[in-house]
């Protein structure tokens, strides 16, 4: 007998994407209802004391020392 697994939760986190730009558009997108995100600008946060992604969804993206997405502001 055989038996097929089922995915139950097709849900993706932040922190689980690749550590890439490119993997971050296409997850907000994705989470967007596939309304196109994109980056509007970048800077080094002395706050955060990293780069910090400003993108079009209102929110501001950077990889912890892990390489994990998290939002920053």
């Amino acid at each position: 007998m055989s038996q097929a697994f089922v995915k139950e939760g097709e849900e993706e986190w932040l922190h689980d994407i690749q550590p890439t730009l490119t993997a971050l558009i296409s997850y907000l997108t994705r989470e967007n209802n596939g309304i196109r995100v994109y980056e509007k600008s970048s800077y080094f946060s002395s706050k955060y004391n990293r780069e910090l992604h400003v993108m079009s969804n209102g929110f501001s993206y950077a990889k912890d020392d892990n390489g994990k997405w998290y939002i920053a502001e």
